[in-house]
């Protein structure tokens, strides 16, 4: 699967803002302890896949930014 990391990563603050919502319903505590535990072990897990994610690069620093060429910055 192609950008795997990324989709965690979305999954993941998808899932904190649900969580933020439902925090201020009037939710039992021990639902909200057990969404808590669980959105630790999701941000556990999306920290682990986005370090060991195979992705690479082509460019490099002395690239700079695409849309502003290094030699603008002289002016």
């Amino acid at each position: 699967m192609k950008n795997f990391a990324i989709k965690i990563v979305w999954l993941t603050t998808l899932y904190v803002f649900i969580f933020a919502a439902l925090c201020l319903l009037n939710i039992p505590i021990q639902v909200l302890t057990i969404l808590l535990i669980i959105g630790y072990f999701l941000i556990l897990f999306m920290v682990y896949k986005v370090l060991t994610d195979k992705y690479s690069a082509t460019k490099t620093f002395k690239d700079w930014y695409e849309d502003q060429p290094m030699d603008t910055f002289d002016e």
